[in-house]
């Protein structure tokens, strides 16, 4: 497995969907790409910025119910592309028990960005999906967190937001 670091939430300006971009922390530096929903997207940004809600988000509850259980989030693995569609697996632990949990992989890195748990991407989808991406410096954060400046991130998704129409989604 190859350890990576979420690199940026960004918004593919062709496609106008938000783009998680999962950056190798060791080796040649290459990313994998994973397009996901703009309510996801947003969940990330919400994280990375360490923004309160009035009310917990969907993985803020996991977080919740996995501390009340006593179990920890131990990794999250970007798994396989199987008709172009990323799988993702959150692996817990419970005492000394090990689970593995199918996700989606947005769904995966919002939980773990809450609980600051690592991610990985098998070797063979790095391999055959991974790309040498220039992603610019001003990426990091002032506080040192990655995925890029919080407020940008979060305002990038209001305009997302602000102009997706319905027919954006048709075939």
């Amino acid at each position: 497995m190859v350890e990576v670091r979420l690199r940026a939430v960004r918004v593919d300006l062709q496609s106008n969907t938000p783009v998680l971009l999962l950056q190798e922390s060791d080796g040649l530096g290459r990313t994998l790409p994973i397009f996901i929903g703009a309510p996801e997207a947003t969940a990330i940004a919400f994280a990375l910025q360490g923004m309160d809600t009035p009310r917990p988000m969907t993985h803020d509850l996991i977080r919740d119910l996995l501390d009340a259980l006593g179990t920890d989030v131990v990794r999250v693995v970007i798994t396989e592309l199987r008709s172009s569609t990323y799988h993702a697996e959150i692996v817990l632990r419970h005492n000394s028990h090990e689970v593995s949990v199918s996700s989606r992989p947005s769904d995966a890195v919002a939980v773990a960005v809450r609980t600051g748990t690592p991610l990985f991407v098998v070797d063979e989808l790095m391999d055959a999906e991974g790309i040498m991406l220039a992603v610019d410096e001003d990426d990091e954060g002032d506080d040192g967190e990655e995925g890029g400046n919080p407020d940008e991130l979060v305002g990038e998704f209001r305009h997302f937001l602000d102009t997706i129409r319905p027919e954006d989604f048709s075939a």
